[in-house]
């Protein structure tokens, strides 16, 4: 495999412990295999329950290799402006998350029906 990125709502069925996705969350992660953005963890971070949650998601977010990178988000703008993401009701955090995707050639693990829309099909991890 080529390497993945979680999106928010894959982080959360995991730090849940949701039978579905924990197990090949945990074996992607001691592999090495997930990538990730600051902004993933920010969202996660908005939505911690306490110190315990947030020092959980701040270990992970230590563990995983991080696409963040100067012009990744003008680059994003960018492309939601000439892909007129807004108005199909696409926010920029997730245009952010697909174009370091794209940009790194990796695959993307999202439960969101917008996202997985406009990673396309070629950039999907489904398990």
């Amino acid at each position: 495999m080529k390497g993945l990125v979680f999106d928010t709502s894959i982080w959360i069925e995991y730090l849940r412990g949701n039978p579905e996705f924990f197990d090949t969350c945990q074996t992607l992660l001691e592999n090495g295999e997930v990538f990730g953005l600051e902004l993933i963890f920010a969202e996660l971070l908005q939505g911690a329950r306490g110190k315990r949650e947030v020092d959980l998601i701040l270990a992970y977010f230590s563990i995983v290799t991080s696409l963040d990178e100067p012009f990744l988000i003008i680059e994003s703008g960018l492309l939601s402006h000439k892909s007129d993401f807004i108005h199909h009701g696409v926010g920029l955090i997730d245009v952010i998350i697909v174009k370091a995707v794209q940009k790194n050639d990796l695959l993307l693990w999202t439960l969101d029906k917008k996202l997985r829309k406009i990673a396309g099909y070629d950039f999907l991890f489904n398990p």
